[in-house]
């Protein structure tokens, strides 16, 4: 069994969550979702998220183009210890292509 030590939350929102870069990202991913919406693509409580085709981790943008993916499929990228996001092919299409 893994040890899991307990996150800082205090320190998190410090460092990150309480930025102003994040809060610009945060803008943008919920202005992309509520276009979706107006389009008729997702709605609320469906279980998807709106995916950029490149991630905004790797300096992808809302003009890059997006995509609807449920949210086991969007969130399942690999990442370091630190939250970045390591690799955009997601563990399911890992093995996907490794049975190939």
């Amino acid at each position: 069994m893994i040890d899991k030590k307990k996150r800082n939350y205090k320190s998190e929102y410090e460092n990150y969550q309480g930025s102003e870069e994040q809060k610009k990202n945060r803008a943008k991913r919920n202005a992309v979702r509520r276009k979706a919406e107006r389009e008729g693509k997702v709605s609320k409580g469906d279980g998807n998220d709106v995916a950029h085709k490149k991630a905004m981790d790797k300096g992808g943008k809302n003009s890059d183009g997006t995509r609807v993916e449920t949210a086991s499929r969007n969130r399942s990228f690999r990442r370091d210890s630190k939250g970045n996001l390591v690799s955009e092919t997601s563990t399911r299409e890992r093995k996907k292509k490794s049975k190939v």
